[in-house]
């Protein structure tokens, strides 16, 4: 299977606040590369979301902005590629909502909920959540909220998913962004 797994923490409560972006490509079910970046947001940031991630204004005073980190990412997200995001409403949205701050247009791409695909293939667990599939399929999620650690235990269960349940099962729960 190919595709990119995909995690954004955000500075505060709206979805435009991209504060970090982490990419993981796989191709043929193998992590070949990733990408992490900090984003300045160019807003407040929450003390709530600082206790999540640990990320604050200071880290990002530096940071592109989502325009400038853009024009790297952007050949990820072209129609008929497939990103993985785990709770993918919540990351797709703040990918459109984070451009749409800068009139860039959001891009069609088809994504995978590794969220959906959890419930689906081990509907026993207590919940679904990321640290719990990470420990219930031996993935080292070693920095939760960190959005590379999200994004490597992402690829890593629809990886793990796919090697198990194959493609078909997989397919069903895509979905055009």
């Amino acid at each position: 299977m190919n595709f990119t797994a995909m995690d954004f923490e955000t500075a505060n409560h709206y979805p435009e606040s991209a504060c970090s972006l982490a990419l993981v490509l796989v191709r043929n079910n193998k992590i070949i590369d990733q990408f992490y970046t900090v984003i300045n947001p160019q807003m407040p940031f929450d003390a709530q979301n600082i206790k999540v991630h640990g990320i604050t204004a200071n880290d990002v005073k530096n940071a592109p902005t989502m325009a400038e980190v853009w024009p790297k990412i952007k050949k990820l997200f072209q129609p008929g590629m497939m990103v993985a995001a785990h709770n993918a409403r919540f990351d797709c949205n703040v990918m459109e909502k984070s451009l749409a701050r800068y009139d860039i247009a959001a891009p069609h791409y088809m994504a995978i909920d590794t969220l959906a695909t959890s419930k689906l293939f081990e509907p026993d667990l207590k919940n679904h959540k990321l640290d719990t599939m990470s420990e219930a399929l031996d993935i080292d999620l070693w920095h939760h909220h960190n959005a590379l650690s999200d994004s490597q235990a992402c690829a890593e269960i629809l990886i793990k998913q796919n090697q198990r349940f194959g493609d078909e099962p997989i397919k069903k729960l895509v979905k055009l962004v």
